[in-house]
């Protein structure tokens, strides 16, 4: 099959577009038939072995962490799925991902695909879909009627999370540049603050209850977040190599995300996708065999929105 590996880590250039094995599923596994992955900025820290002490890949390693396609075959023991089924799923970040013909999962990883949209188009759910859901409901235990800042809203979990905030009934600010403030208004944002013009404790006058902080930002604005929060409220952190602020003598708890793979979560991001509550964004589709070109794109900070990655017809 074809797929898409680096043999060292390095810049962009270390991706290869190549013949390898296809892969066999073991007991509890399947055998997906990719009908797309997505890009995501963890890929490229990957590759570039920035994250090898949280997560180590064995080389060579096949990127890819979102999936979307069809069952092939099963391994042994493997129950409620079935060959032909169409899933999605967030694949284990320290295996083999999906920017192949064909990759292995585990079958508890996996969720029905969406019905109501073109199945490449799925792989933009995963991580970035557990991501929000999981920095808002899980850590930040977001109600009706609260207030939320989401900090970096122009990117793919951005996108999601301000949905979900909305659809949960929050009043949601908005962080986000020139290029991405319609998409965020779009979203359902009720106010919009660009952040290449205003200073957050300019734009926010009254505390809100919850700051999720998406966005790469330098150490000392990421502090002063939690200067925005009411006493008693959170700071949820996405960028975990910077810790999340915190403000003990207020009770503002800042909290880090790991996100993690959850089937049954996913399950409900695809329900509200399916029920038309929740709008995937896909900015464009581009081959496998470009892969390196996009992670070349991605690292001059040129991408904006998801890109969905379509590997040739297996």
């Amino acid at each position: 099959m074809k797929a898409v590996r680096f043999h060292e880590h390095g810049d962009p250039d270390v991706l290869r577009y190549e013949d390898v094995e296809q892969p066999v599923p073991g007991a509890g596994r399947v055998l997906i038939r990719v009908a797309a992955t997505s890009f995501n900025p963890v890929d490229g820290n990957i590759r570039a072995g920035l994250m090898q002490g949280p997560i180590p890949v064995t080389l060579p390693h096949t990127p890819g962490i979102d999936v979307a396609g069809t069952v092939e075959s099963l391994g042994a023991g493997v129950n409620g799925v079935r060959a032909g089924d169409q899933v999605v799923g967030f694949l284990p970040m320290t295996e083999d991902g999906a920017a192949a013909q064909y990759v292995v999962a585990p079958a508890e990883i996996l969720a029905p695909a969406p019905r109501s949209i073109p199945l490449p188009d799925a792989a933009a759910l995963p991580l970035v879909g557990l991501t929000a859901w999981q920095a808002l409901f899980d850590h930040a235990k977001l109600t009706s009627g609260q207030r939320v800042l989401i900090n970096g809203a122009g990117g793919a979990v951005g996108g999601y999370a301000v949905q979900l905030a909305k659809s949960a009934g929050a009043q949601v600010i908005a962080t986000a540049g020139p290029r991405s403030s319609d998409r965020v208004k779009a979203a359902g944002a009720d106010e919009i603050v660009d952040h290449t013009t205003t200073r957050l404790s300019a734009a926010v006058t009254e505390p809100v209850d919850v700051v999720l902080n998406l966005a790469p930002v330098e150490p000392a604005k990421l502090a002063a977040l939690a200067e925005l929060v009411r006493p008693g409220g959170v700071v949820v952190n996405t960028t975990v190599w910077m810790p999340a602020p915190s403000d003990e003598k207020r009770g503002v708890n800042g909290i880090d995300v790991y996100v993690r793979s959850d089937a049954e979560q996913l399950a409900h991001l695809v329900a509200l996708i399916d029920s038309g509550e929740l709008r995937v964004d896909v900015a464009q589709h581009v081959q496998l065999r470009e892969l390196p070109a996009l992670h070349a794109r991605a690292a001059t900070g040129a991408l904006s929105g998801k890109s969905i990655v379509v590997p040739p017809a297996a």
